[in-house]
């Protein structure tokens, strides 16, 4: 009788455990490739919208764009743009988000309105490539992803500057307040005085739109807007001096505020000692600390 050649179990046990093995081995650098990626189309887009902020600027006599989302009021049945302390500002963008933002049940507005609403904003005419605004680690949905930090020309909040006592003008909403020679609100290009632009935050990859700008106290130790969980949990953010990076936390702290903001649960945290991470992004988006 003739006897067909063929491949035994235990061979075949054999070569199915060596695949796993190498798969095992295999598909972590192949997550870390992709991920470089993604971080690397961020950066770009980043790069593209924080050059897009300095050539607004030159046209605007210096005047940096208005730094809140899409905030509106009706003035004799007219629409306009203003930033949250009632100055008549075109917001860089208009309205990308869906009543409830933070909720993550909540479906993004249909594409459509997002493209419109991403058009109407002040800053189209000097990025109007779509595909920008969305970083590939983004909201699923979503196609806006960046935010201008609060100092630049953003959002004036309770808790983000600590006025002297006797000046009662900062929480009527005023900008560009002077300490020392470092100026917190950030109004014209010429304000960003100490320290250099190249440690000032201008864009923030937050995965999402939101109603205003990227919050974070000044004068406090604790978040406001949480942590981003992206790019290996951290975020991408760029520079006024139009070079981007990538902020990695440090504290196992930020890294649990941040998975549970990406999932729904939010919180304004006080960071305990050393607070690597929250220094940071305060000392990026103000220049100082304020406590």
């Amino acid at each position: 009788m003739r006897h067909q050649k063929g491949f035994t179990l235990i061979e075949l046990l054999v070569v199915i455990a060596i695949i796993a093995i190498l798969m095992g081995i295999l598909l972590p650098s192949l997550n870390r490739v992709r991920e470089q990626g993604k971080r690397a189309v961020c950066w770009n887009n980043l790069k593209q919208l924080t050059l897009a902020w300095a050539l607004y600027a030159d046209e605007n006599g210096g005047k940096i764009v208005n730094g809140e989302a899409g905030y509106n009021r009706t003035t004799s049945g007219i629409t306009e743009n203003m930033n949250a302390s009632g100055m008549l500002e075109k917001a860089w963008v208009g309205k990308t988000w869906p009543t409830d933002y933070r909720s993550i049940s909540v479906a993004p507005l249909p594409e459509s309105q997002q493209i419109t609403g991403i058009k109407s904003g002040a800053l189209w005419s000097f990025c109007n490539n779509i595909k920008a605004y969305r970083c590939p680690t983004g909201w699923r949905g979503e196609l806006l992803a960046y935010m201008f930090m609060d100092s630049m020309n953003g959002r004036p909040r309770t808790g983000t500057y600590l006025p002297p006592a006797s000046d009662n003008t900062w929480a009527a909403g005023a900008k560009g307040k002077r300490v020392g020679r470092t100026v917190l609100w950030i109004k014209q290009l010429n304000d960003i005085i100490s320290p250099a632009p190249s440690m000032r935050a201008v864009l923030i990859d937050e995965g999402k739109a939101s109603p205003d700008s990227y919050a974070v106290y000044y004068n406090t130790p604790s978040w406001w807007d949480a942590p981003m969980y992206r790019h290996g949990v951290g975020t991408c953010v760029s520079w006024a001096d139009n070079h981007v990076s990538t902020w990695k936390w440090k504290d196992a702290q930020t890294a649990k505020l941040a998975k549970d903001a990406e999932e729904g649960k939010y919180s304004n945290t006080v960071a305990t000692p050393p607070r690597i991470d929250l220094t940071l992004v305060q000392t990026s988006c103000w220049g100082r600390l304020g406590y």
